[in-house]
This record gives structure tokens, C-alpha cells and sequence, in this order.
């Protein structure tokens, strides 16, 4: 069978308190970024499974996600890869909740609340340009209920 094309699933928090946004400093191959918490969906979890664990992973904080802000696409080529990816991202907004004493995830420097216009003036240390476009839809009020997105239960292992 000949490879087939898949892009990568990831998903993303937004976390906004006061006008500010919990964000996340890490070391990347291309340097020091900024982003969101996000990471990669793993074998056998729902996308909010994936959301809750990556932004507990980055942040050391429990995450609720309240809505789905939206789908997106992108396209990038990969330095370290030496190839184009396609990124698939969920992106969620919830509540922040209590913080563990736990390392953050390996690469992640530190935490921080920035305001817009700090992520505004930072565009070219953020890690993907989606940070400021799901940022910007929800600024907009993009919400859509959790509701839409179903997992099957063959996703956990009961194959029918």
C-alpha cells in the first residue's frame, strides 16, 4: 500500500484571565518561542483528553476546556525534519485550575500571562502564526459548544 498522506493532529489552549493569556516559553529548534500550551493528540484520547493532558504537561495545571474555538490548517517546513508538515489544530478555551507540583514538559522554560498587545508585539519569537489567529478569533467571541466533537469509542480501544 503507498503511503498514505496524514497531517498531524495537535491541539491548543487558550487560557485568558484579566485580559491576559497564560502562555508558555520553550526551547524549539528554530530557538527560544512563545505559544500556547499545545502538543500532539496521542493513540487512544479524545482531542479533550489531549488538551487537558498537554496543558497539564506544559503548564502544571489542571485545564477545563469550556469550548472549541476552532479548526486549523497549516503547512510548514519542518528544520529539523528537512520536509513540509501539515498540522491539523484543535483549539480550546477553558479555565485554569490547580497547579501541581510537578516538572513542566522537557523544553518548556517557564509560564507567563502576556496581554495582546505583548503577543502583538512578540509575533516573530511565537512558534506558529495560528497563535494569534485562534487568539484573535477568541477576541471575536468564537465559541462552539464541546458538543461537536464526538469520539468514538474505538478510538479507546473498542474496535467494532
Amino acid at each position: 500500500m503507498p503511503d498514505v498522506w496524514k497531517p498531524a493532529v495537535t491541539v491548543a489552549s487558550i487560557i485568558e484571565r484579566n485580559g491576559l493569556f497564560f502562555m508558555i516559553e520553550e526551547d524549539t529548534s528554530d530557538g527560544r518561542r512563545i505559544n500556547q500550551p499545545a502538543g500532539h493528540l496521542d493513540p487512544g484520547e479524545s482531542l479533550i483528553e489531549a488538551v487537558i493532558r498537554e496543558t497539564k504537561e506544559e503548564t502544571a495545571h489542571d485545564f477545563t476546556p469550556t469550548h472549541l474555538v476552532g479548526t486549523y490548517l497549516s503547512r510548514y517546513m519542518s528544520k529539523r525534519r528537512g520536509i513540509p508538515v501539515t498540522y491539523l489544530r484543535f483549539t480550546f478555551a477553558g479555565q485554569l485550575g490547580q497547579e501541581y507540583e510537578q516538572p513542566l514538559d522537557e523544553g518548556i522554560v517557564r509560564t507567563m500571562w502576556m496581554s495582546y498587545d505583548e503577543l502583538v508585539a512578540t509575533r516573530e519569537r511565537h512558534r506558529s502564526e495560528l497563535i494569534l489567529k485562534c487568539i484573535d478569533d477568541y477576541r471575536a467571541g468564537a465559541r462552539f459548544p464541546l458538543s461537536l466533537i464526538h469520539t468514538d469509542g474505538s478510538v479507546a480501544g473498542e474496535i467494532v
